[in-house]
């Protein structure tokens, strides 16, 4: 069990003294000084309302109809993880804990390629990323004809090194490494593009990420603001259980927490703001009446919908578990998804790797088949797909990626009219082939058959998609049977998108049974457009 921290930092029975930075940097170890008055501009604002920094009054909420029209939006892990290349975007980490991750031992490996962490940390892969051929116009191009509504990179990952111009730590990618305003540069050429941006936040996770040691960069206080302070209980034995052992943020991280997120918002404007999972210290059974998070949620909440309440669409916050009321912001589901149609707009975020977030050799990357489908099912159960891809440290996105991006864009162009602007209908689908809810599940999902259909619709137009083209070239719709409770009028027309080709259809107790052409319009999921 954990100890709760005390105001000094004792190790194996030494003092680390503070005020070992330079003379001209602020003390990791202390509150940054810009904090406090930045802390007292955002209570000012949050002030003058509308919102307060209350539940009741941030239930008040409504998610604007862009959001949910767009469907599709694409996630950008990249920062200087991704020099490494190994394993996971969680090396900063585990570079730290000699135990094995999902296979791989990234505290071994990086001893025998770098040399003991004392003297390589992780703050010496920062200088060796470079993004020396990042080119954000490039990047939004491609995003753009992938057939993505919004983009959102990551500005803070948990390894505390944003990839903005931060005023809070030098540590940053404006002062270190690319020395770019890389979520700036970003902003401008996605919005260039007519996509919404958004930013996500990481960062509160910082608090535990980097398990110490005396034998470790990592415990010297003069890098406190990339890695953190060095907190005694992450000196202790189970510090790598997180799950089991997070020990709650205190104030002064939370308040340095609280004016970095909103100096995102001031800066960038995003349309949307992304938070992981260490809003919440208690994790998965901690929900929102209880966490001690909860007073810098609200008002950064408040701030946010403040800021925001003037344009012509409020900004839009994800969160996970039981963070916010499902009123007050949106709900973001990991690597899963939803058995059944939610009332309440949802996101589930994956990647188009099924091993690593950030750039890593050696992925394992999902067909685009797979995601097309991915994305088909949780639209018909009202929510939007958030797609990662992982940049290298140069600043280009790998060919696979591009590739599986490209193959998504090629289908929405001729299939997107199904997907964009469109509704959750009566029933999501049918068929035999169920997915998985759980946190980071989707490896538990099985492959879609002929007979998994979904549904979604569009005024007096309903899309009835196939996940999989028929052996036979027949296809039978039941949820549309004659004289059945989900669509009760007459069928005047069904239609192929992307196909010029009569369909030969007919309806009867059993369904809406259709012959469907030999030459298929696209490659994988098909659309049938049926109007009355």
């Amino acid at each position: 069990m954990f100890r709760r921290f005390v105001p000094f930092v004792a190790v194996a029975g030494a003092l680390f003294l503070t005020g070992l930075a330079d003379a001209q940097t602020p003390d990791p170890m202390k509150p940054h000084p810009a904090v406090a008055p930045a802390l007292e501009k955002i209570e000012a604002a949050v002030a003058k309302g509308p919102f307060e920094s209350n539940w009741k009054s941030l239930e008040g909420y409504e998610i604007p109809q862009w959001y949910k029209d767009a469907k599709f939006g694409i996630f950008i892990h990249w920062g200087a993880y991704s020099v490494p290349a190994y394993g996971s975007e969680w090396y900063p980490r585990q570079m730290y804990i000699d135990t094995k991750r999902r296979g791989d031992n990234f505290f071994q490996h990086h001893i025998e390629k770098y040399g003991p962490q004392k003297t390589f940390g992780y703050k010496d892969f920062i200088p060796q990323f470079k993004a020396e051929k990042f080119d954000a116009a490039e990047w939004a191009k491609l995003f753009k004809d992938t057939g993505a509504r919004y983009v959102i990179p990551v500005a803070e990952h948990h390894d505390g090194f944003p990839m903005y111009d931060c005023a809070f730590t030098r540590w940053d990618a404006s002062e270190m490494g690319p020395k770019r305003d890389i979520i700036g540069e970003l902003s401008k050429a996605v919005r260039a593009e007519g996509m919404k941006f958004g930013v996500s936040s990481h960062r509160a996770f910082n608090w535990m990420f980097y398990v110490r040691s005396k034998d470790f960069d990592n415990s010297d206080p003069q890098y406190a603001d990339l890695y953190g302070r060095p907190m005694p209980f992450l000196f202790e034995k189970g510090a790598d259980k997180y799950q089991e052992n997070f020990v709650p943020q205190d104030e002064q991280f939370k308040d340095d927490w609280l004016a970095r997120s909103c100096e995102l918002v001031d800066k960038y404007q995003p349309d949307v703001f992304w938070f992981d999972f260490g809003i919440t210290p208690g994790l998965r059974k901690q929900k929102y009446d209880e966490n001690p998070f909860t007073p810098h949620l609200q008002k950064f909440a408040a701030y946010y919908y403040n800021q925001t309440a003037d344009n012509d669409a409020m900004g839009i916050i994800n969160y996970k578990w039981g963070a916010f009321p499902e009123a007050a912001a949106v709900l973001d589901k990991e690597r899963s998804k939803m058995a059944e149609i939610r009332k309440p707009f949802w996101q589930t975020d994956t990647a188009v790797s099924a091993s690593s977030w950030g750039y890593t050799e050696n992925q394992r990357y999902k067909t685009a088949d797979r995601l097309v489908d991915d994305l088909i099912d949780i639209v018909s159960k009202n929510g939007c797909l958030l797609l990662n891809v992982g940049p290298r440290p140069d600043g280009t996105i790998p060919e696979e990626d591009t590739a599986i991006l490209k193959a998504i864009g090629s289908w929405l162009k001729i299939n997107g009219e199904s997907i964009y602007d469109t509704t959750y209908w009566k029933t999501y689908g049918e068929g035999p082939t169920g997915v998985s809810t759980g946190h980071v599940s989707e490896s538990k999902d099985k492959r879609f058959t002929a007979q998994d259909i979904r549904f979604t619709a569009k005024g007096d137009v309903l899309y009835v998609t196939g996940l999989a083209w028929p052996e036979d070239g027949k296809i039978t719709v039941r949820t549309l049977a004659k004289g059945g409770e989900h669509f009760p009028e007459e069928i005047a027309s069904v239609e192929l998108l992307g196909s010029d080709a009569k369909l030969k259809w007919n309806r009867d107790e059993s369904g809406l049974n259709v012959e469907l052409p030999e030459t298929h319009p696209s490659e994988y999921a098909y659309v049938l457009k049926v109007t009355k």
